[in-house]
């Protein structure tokens, strides 16, 4: 039986740039920060509140993946248009943490709106990436 997701991958062009947009820009803790035999570099923070949930920071065209050139191609093209998305972002005051970042210089899509589901802005992580960062609405 499988009883929860423990690792999950954002797939970005430039492991430097993602530590520290991640750890100095959202606050994430890095979980491992390591070289592999081969040069591929394991690279995993985690989210100040989910400790238990390791996010690997992986550039799909170095080693270690085992793609093919042309699916390479394929994460570097959609990595530099901006057109992945990884998920939502949980924070308990939206329009404090978009001040906060975007005084640190994280590119947003907007200014915070309400939405039915909560207040919500969208962040850009500048390696390929967009992020729904939410305030849910209290019940």
């Amino acid at each position: 039986m499988i009883t929860k997701v423990s690792h999950i991958t954002f797939f970005v062009l430039d492991q430097d740039k993602a530590y520290d947009f991640y750890v100095n820009k959202l606050g994430f803790a890095v979980n491992t920060d390591a070289k592999m035999e081969n040069g591929f570099r394991w690279l995993t923070i985690t989210p100040p509140d989910q400790p238990d949930l390791e996010i690997a920071l992986i550039t799909p065209h170095t080693g270690g993946m085992g793609y093919d050139e042309e699916t390479k191609n394929a994460f570097r093209v959609l990595l530099e248009k901006g057109a992945l998305g990884a998920g939502v972002l949980h924070t308990p005051d939206c329009r404090a943490t978009y001040e906060e970042l975007k005084a640190k210089g994280v590119g947003f899509k907007g200014e915070p709106k309400e939405q039915f589901y909560g207040t919500e802005a969208i962040l850009y992580d500048g390696l390929g990436n967009w992020f729904s960062m939410t305030q849910p609405k209290q019940p």
